[in-house]
């Protein structure tokens, strides 16, 4: 097809620190991932996607950068990177490398710099504000994590904005110096052959310059934070999501073009899909943006069939694209929080399957491919300062970052020959990698053998997407390569429910085998489909 690879591409995400430990010193490194890099190909994703390795205090493990040009030694050199890229070009993978451009650590050099005074050449190159007459902060903009956005520096004599933890200053977007810097940051590792980015938090770069109060929700935010979380009682109008965002994202388009690289970006808003469309379309920002939608436990075919169509419309009349997920780093696993631990083997494979046939490209995330739960760890386990804060809650994020599990009779499953910085749970343990190659009807080997399938369906990589009218339980819709045609349209039918549902298709179409999914039985038109059943046909002329 003569489309760019990442549209409908596959993309795997990496946690470094939890993916393969080459040292033995307990935390995921570089090499360790060089080493695994066949069973990632092995899979048949496009792509990988590297989660922060730069140098950094890792108060918040890699999200607050010191050094955008420095890998932390932690997890290896810039020699190291250098050879990753060279082995996943070998192995037919792009990578993908996350920058996270809103904030810095508060031990970058720039914010050093920035908080010793008022007047010095980066001054404004982070967000200060004088105090209000009673020395509270300038207003009442939320951190993400809790309490005030606002920091009290006494060097300045100023707060500083934070819009996630204290040592996260938020950088100025406003100065162009700063966009320059960044800028630069990114062409660094263009030069060294990167293909492409995820853009952490992407819509928070800018801030409102007047520093208006945000207004109360009239809908509290349950979406981009727990529901403990006072962050969902504001309406975020000022401290995020701000017009000059646009004009910003063009430059970092115009840059990644001049390369040949693609660009994803995390949108963090309640209302996170117009914003996607907006941060996509017309071809000249960002190639493909995803949110928190397919991130929250709300899971029903009426809710995924919103978040779709609406973002479907919102991009009619632009060149947008979508990239759906339904776990990452930040999330409590899917197998948890849609599959409520369900026993019953077919809801990891429905729910691949069903996010591969949506219009749109995925990421996926390490550990997935085993369906893997939720670990459930102990107070004192946790490293996480989010979730640290928000206990008992709220647990945090550490319960989808516990290490790979390898080798199940390994000691600590093959992750590491020390003792790893997060527990491996039994449950992980019992699914490893090499109990899963080994095992009919595994997880693992749905996933190679269904990326593959898809792989070969033109229509779900680059089709339209029509839904079709189902029981409660149900989604179903079309593929079609020729919107409005029946020629080369896919039917795709997903029970997303854990008891027996029944569809009957409103026209006669042939059934697709190759794909690996099960779970229903035909009669005709009509389908009955086990609980998390799922059938795909072809229609006829």
């Amino acid at each position: 097809m003569n489309q760019p690879w990442w549209r409908g591409g596959v993309i795997y995400q990496i946690y470094p620190r939890s993916f393969a430990d080459s040292n033995g010193d307990g935390v995921g490194d570089l090499p360790g991932i060089i080493e695994k890099l066949p069973y990632v190909a092995s899979l048949g994703v496009d792509a990988i996607w590297i989660a922060p390795f730069f140098k950094s205090p890792m108060r918040d493990f890699g999200y607050d950068v010191s050094d955008y040009r420095k890998v932390d030694p932690l997890f290896g050199t810039l020699a190291d990177f250098d050879r990753l890229i060279a082995t996943a070009h070998t192995l037919g993978l792009k990578v993908i490398i996350d920058q996270v451009l809103s904030h810095t650590s508060d031990e970058h050099a720039w914010f050093k710099e920035s908080r010793q005074s008022d007047t010095n050449p980066k001054a404004d190159w982070y967000v200060w504000a004088d105090p209000r007459a009673d020395g509270t902060p300038p207003n009442n903009w939320l951190s993400i994590f809790g309490g005030s956005s606002w920091q009290w520096d006494t060097r300045r004599n100023q707060y500083y904005l934070h819009n996630f933890l204290t040592s996260q200053p938020d950088l100025n977007f406003h100065s162009l110096e700063v966009q320059e810097a960044v800028l630069a940051d990114i062409r660094f590792w263009l030069e060294r052959g990167v293909d492409g980015f995820r853009f952490d938090a992407c819509n928070f770069h800018f801030h409102d310059t007047q520093l208006r109060n945000n207004p109360p929700a009239e809908v509290r935010d349950t979406k981009t934070v727990s529901a403990d979380n006072p962050y969902g009682y504001q309406t975020h109008r000022y401290d995020k999501s701000q017009p000059q965002n646009i004009a910003f994202l063009k430059r970092i388009r115009s840059l990644l073009d001049r390369y040949g690289a693609m660009s994803v970006g995390e949108v963090g808003d309640v209302n996170s899909l117009p914003l996607m469309a907006a941060y996509t379309a017309n071809n000249d920002k960002l190639n493909m943006a995803y949110s928190f939608d397919l991130l929250t436990p709300e899971f029903s075919a009426d809710y995924i069939r919103r978040q779709v169509e609406e973002f479907e419309t919102a991009i009619q009349t632009g060149l947008g694209w979508g990239c759906w997920t339904s776990g990452n780093h930040d999330s409590v696993r899917v197998q948890t929080r849609w599959g409520h631990n369900t026993p019953n083997p077919l809801f990891p494979k429905t729910i691949l399957a069903m996010l591969l046939s949506l219009r749109g490209s995925v990421c996926l995330y390490q550990g997935e491919e085993l369906g893997l739960p939720e670990a459930e760890l102990t107070f004192e386990q946790l490293q996480d300062p989010y979730g640290i804060t928000m206990w008992p809650e709220f647990k945090g994020r550490d319960g989808c970052r516990t290490p790979m599990p390898w080798q199940h009779a390994a000691p600590q499953a093959g992750f590491s020959a020390g003792e790893p910085w997060l527990p491996l749970p039994a449950e992980h343990i019992a699914r490893s990698v090499d109990v899963q190659e080994h095992e009919a009807g595994s997880t693992l080997k749905f996933y190679r053998q269904f990326i593959g399938w898809r792989r070969k369906q033109d229509a779900l990589i680059s089709g339209d997407i029509r839904f079709l009218r189902a029981p409660e339980s149900v989604l179903a819709f079309t593929r079609s390569n020729e919107s409005g045609s029946t020629l080369g349209r896919l039917v795709c039918v997903f029970n997303l429910a854990d008891t027996p549902a029944e569809f009957t298709l409103p026209f006669a179409a042939t059934e697709l085998d190759g794909h690996g999914l099960t779970g229903t039985a035909r009669d005709g038109k009509s389908l009955k489909l086990q609980g998390f059943g799922g059938w795909f046909g072809c229609v006829k002329e």
